[in-house]
């Protein structure tokens, strides 16, 4: 049937402020409440507010059950008058900023803290396993399959084949975003890689190496979201949110994923925004093996479909050479805190946006793409946003 459809509302007036990291640990017997909590009080202080300030809350979290966002109200002492729970992995960042910003908007909220923390216990994650989906338990794990590294295999072995890329070229992606690390104090891999490392690494699901895998460990992320009127009453660095899509379960029909619903949207980000691709200063995808990032690098529009291999050809990534990309290190050097992981690309596009960053500086940033990319079932994943900053 057809139907009306209403143009799509923009962000006019909504900001991100005070960007917070609470710096990563390999296991951690503390829950992820308690990570949660930190990064709580650091946008407290970051911010110069009260707990009371804070009227909007929103928390993506794997490790936090059985209790999820209201039962954290109770354990810090929150009282929002709007609250959001969005445990989507590495889309939960783009996905809890645009919910935030609609509240924002709307006058529900004035001042919503995004919060993103797990922990990592010895068996952390093979518990997050053994529950992540039922497609998962049903149709993956009877097989013998135990986790995503074949599943991303699958997808890496399809795109290596159907557009060209080799090895190499998700070697370079690894070889930059450690480069950044190195100047990240909270990043947990603290030693140089070189391409001919990853190249010579332990074949963990071929062609998934030990450096094309994510390591898991504990840690939070956080921001805060607000009108600008606000920020600037505050006294904040902020940066202005000027487009953010997501799109769940597209392509349905692609019989091995090598796309994500960003091309379903991306020229409605673009117009949203007011820019153009080539006007990025900087782009931070979500990383959780190098093939994704270079799906991102096409979905995203930074080159066309099939081309991302030239394009990695011709670009450095580091932040002080062409297209920064994964600015801090990305979760395959920092690592990746569960939820977090689709915070990290966040928090760091502010710091670079408010020339506050941990580490190395993007110079002269204006404008910085964050995709997020999560919950794979068992051949896909199924959930895809991005979002468009600009420097206040």
């Amino acid at each position: 049937m057809a139907y009306a459809k209403l143009p799509r509302k923009g962000y006019e007036g909504v900001v991100l402020a005070a960007p917070v990291t609470i710096a990563y640990r390999r296991y951690s017997t503390q829950s992820a409440h308690g990570w949660i909590g930190r990064a709580l009080r650091g946008l407290v202080e970051a911010a110069g507010i009260t707990r009371q300030d804070i009227d909007g809350f929103s928390v993506s979290s794997f490790t936090l059950f059985p209790d999820t966002a209201i039962g954290l109200t109770q354990h810090f002492g929150l009282s929002p008058r709007w609250l959001d729970h969005i445990p989507m992995g590495g889309a939960s960042g783009v996905l809890g900023l645009r919910r935030a910003a609609r509240a924002v908007q709307a006058g529900d909220a004035s001042i919503v803290a995004c919060v993103a923390g797990d922990t990592n216990y010895v068996d952390s994650f093979r518990k997050s396993l053994s529950s992540f989906s039922r497609f998962a338990q049903d149709a993956v794990y009877p097989y013998g399959s135990g986790g995503p590294n074949a599943s991303f295999a699958l997808i890496a072995s399809n795109y290596m084949r159907t557009y060209g890329a080799e090895r190499a070229d998700f070697g370079k992606l690894a070889v930059a975003q450690r480069a950044n690390a190195l100047k990240t104090p909270h990043a947990l891999m603290k030693k140089p890689l070189s391409l001919d490392d990853y190249l010579a690494a332990r074949m963990i699901a071929d062609p998934i190496a030990l450096f094309d895998c994510v390591m898991p460990c504990a840690g939070a992320e956080a921001f805060l979201v607000m009108h600008e009127e606000t920020a600037k009453s505050l006294n904040l660095p902020y940066v202005h949110l000027l487009g953010a899509i997501e799109r769940h379960n597209a392509h349905a029909d692609d019989p091995i994923q090598h796309r994500g619903g960003w091309t379903v949207d991306i020229d409605e980000l673009y117009a949203q925004a007011g820019i153009r691709p080539d006007q990025l200063s900087f782009v931070q995808t979500y990383d959780d093996y190098p093939v994704i990032s270079l799906m991102q690098l096409e979905d995203l529009g930074l080159c066309k479909k099939g081309e991302a291999k030239d394009f990695v050809r011709a670009n450095s990534f580091t932040f002080d050479g062409t297209c920064p990309h994964n600015t801090s290190g990305g979760q395959l050097s920092v690592g990746q805190a569960g939820c977090a992981g689709g915070y990290l690309g966040m928090v760091e596009a502010i710091r670079q946006l408010t020339d506050s960053a941990l580490g190395g500086q993007v110079k002269d940033a204006r404008y910085g793409i964050v995709s997020g990319f999560g919950m794979i079932t068992y051949d896909r994943g199924l959930a895809s946003a991005a979002a468009i900053l600009g420097r206040a």
